[in-house]
């Protein structure tokens, strides 16, 4: 039996509704417990803050996309080297760092779980390959539907209960956690030549819309009882004036569960544009966080943009195509069988540059101006807007004036006339910053349950404890030392085991997977039907081959949910 006492912690843990009290807390074989024995290891936090482990709800930090943006640039590889020290693997890569790399990262800054965002059915085994070699972070990962062709056939046909056994039983046999939706059949239409740019067009060959496609997997989703919602990246990426789709797809939305959202909707920054071209390029934050804040039954992420060189990824394959026409840098284009694709653009954000600035303001607004932080998770949709190691940066904007000005100074002088970023005087306190950056997470995910994000009795003590006295600082003012806090934990607890210190990370951990098997009932099982089969007949692997085993993963927990079909 392995005690833990941690003293003289000043801990903010949202969920438990606490906020700044100096506590103790007990740890046992590996969980939050009341009290421990006399014998217990202590670890004396001083009175430094202290956070439940942090959770990034939505990365690129694993599979098949992630290696193409590796080795499509050697010259970022060669960026942030390290070597092995102790027990610590040797890295390297900047914006999409090794394995280990971006393990190592995350822990040092005090995050304990990661959420994949998009991962194609078809190349689950290398993602989950992936997840066993990042220790020091339980893993769990998005699985891609927006162009699966069985479903967009059944949304056709009008067979909600077949949409629905498809989901589940790709879930189950990708070893996934939730559905994934980027450019709800757009990427499907890009494989044909052809594009989507909003919610009411049609796909080709398949005659659906992207507004049948989400309100189809919503009531799928909500039907299998998965602990996340619909995870949507939104139609139009990335195009002036986009902001109008996004609004039309937020009134989709029906608030069908008073636990959670019925959707997640991700990096809204790149969905909240104004104007019809670049020339008049603007901010329309102040429009979607007034939808946002109407609509209870959403959740956003901030996908905020920060300054400097990176690598953009996603399964929306047209989006990457106009991203390289504007930047004529490499591109990469993946088709994906029956179900998605992608693409990989290495991009660099400048401050002289007015769209990348307007860009900048925009991810910030939205934080500031979305009433409910609960509401509004902080995430770079690493690495597309910035490598997640921006992330107390990020902090420090959204807790200082002073610093969002002090940084406003030095971007395009234009940007003051497209953002109305100059005229918030909001500033984040402490207890909001906990909220976005792992009680949201946790409550958004569906984790809370399964012992995520908070400290109470019962918990996973992943814990974070960070070298800062809140009481004594000032953080409007004293922003820098915000900063410095959070890029680096005094200790980083995960699962009970002190997995990094001062920056210094243990090699191993046990480190699980989280992954959803919903139960449909016999009639819809699909392990036997001979429509579903026939896919197959198109794939370039067998089904067999296709499905996961359970075998195949490192350490993992399975999610059952009972579908009302």
């Amino acid at each position: 039996m392995a005690e833990l006492l941690i003293k003289n912690a000043c801990v903010i843990d949202p969920i438990n509704r606490i906020n700044g009290e100096m506590m103790d807390i007990a740890v046992r074989d590996g969980m939050i417990v009341e009290s421990v024995g006399p014998a217990a290891a202590v670890i004396d936090a001083g009175g430094a803050l202290t956070l439940p482990g942090g959770i990034d709800s939505h990365t690129h930090i694993c599979g098949t996309k992630v290696n193409f943006g590796r080795y499509m640039s050697p010259e970022d590889m060669r960026a942030g080297r390290t070597t092995r020290r102790g027990e610590m693997h040797a890295t390297s890569g900047y914006s999409v760092p090794t394995c280990y790399g971006n393990s190592y990262r995350y822990s040092a800054m005090g995050y304990t779980t990661v959420l994949e965002g998009a991962m194609a059915p078809i190349g689950a085994r290398h993602t989950h390959e992936e997840f066993a070699h990042t220790p020091l972070q339980d893993a769990m990962a998005n699985v891609l539907f927006d162009g699966n062709w069985g479903i967009m056939q059944a949304i056709r046909d009008g067979d909600q209960d077949r949409v629905a056994a498809i989901v589940a039983w790709t879930l189950a046999a990708a070893k996934g956690f939730a559905i994934k939706l980027t450019n709800p059949g757009g990427t499907e239409a890009w494989g044909w030549g052809k594009n989507i740019t909003c919610i009411n067009d049609r796909v080709p060959y398949f005659e659906v819309t992207p507004t049948e496609i989400i309100r189809s997997m919503i009531r799928a989703n909500e039907s299998l009882n998965l602990p996340h919602s619909v995870h949507l990246h939104c139609n139009n990426l990335g195009t002036p004036g986009n902001y109008a789709c996004t609004l039309g797809t937020f009134d989709l939305v029906p608030d069908l569960n008073d636990k959670r959202q019925t959707l997640y909707a991700t990096h809204v920054q790149f969905h909240s544009y104004g104007g019809s071209t670049w020339k008049d390029f603007c901010s329309k934050s102040e429009e979607i966080a007034r939808s946002l804040n109407a609509k209870p039954q959403i959740v956003i992420d901030m996908g905020q943009v920060m300054f400097g060189k990176t690598t953009t990824m996603t399964a929306d394959g047209p989006m990457e195509f106009n991203l390289y026409r504007l930047h004529h840098n490499k591109w990469s284009n993946h088709d994906v069988e029956l179900e998605t694709g992608s693409g990989v653009v290495p991009v660099t954000y400048r401050r002289s540059n007015l769209v990348n600035s307007v860009m900048w303001a925009i991810g910030l607004e939205l934080a500031l101006l979305a009433r409910n932080p609960w509401q509004c998770i902080l995430t770079t949709d690493n690495p597309n807007g910035a490598p997640f190691v921006k992330y107390p940066e990020i902090i420090g904007l959204l807790m200082s004036q002073k610093y969002r000005s002090k940084i406003f100074a030095t971007v395009h002088p234009q940007t003051e006339h497209r953002t109305p970023l100059q005229a918030i005087d909001r500033e984040l306190d402490w207890y909001e910053i906990a909220v976005m950056t792992r009680a949201a997470q946790a409550k958004a995910l569906g984790i809370i349950d399964l012992g995520k994000g908070h400290l109470g009795p019962g918990a996973i003590a992943d814990i974070a404890i960070y070298p800062i006295q809140i009481k004594d600082i000032d953080p409007s003012k004293e922003y820098e030392q915000v900063i410095r806090a959070f890029q680096q934990t005094n200790y980083t607890i995960k699962g009970g085991n002190v997995v990094s210190r001062n920056g210094y990370c243990t090699g191993t951990s046990h480190n699980t997977t989280y992954w959803v098997k919903p139960e449909v009932p016999a009639a819809l099982d699909l392990d036997h039907d001979p429509e579903f089969e026939k896919y197959f007949q198109l794939y370039t692997v067998r089904k067999s081959n296709y499905i996961v085993q359970e075998r195949a993963l490192h350490l993992n927990r399975c999610i059952e949910t009972e579908a009302s079909l």
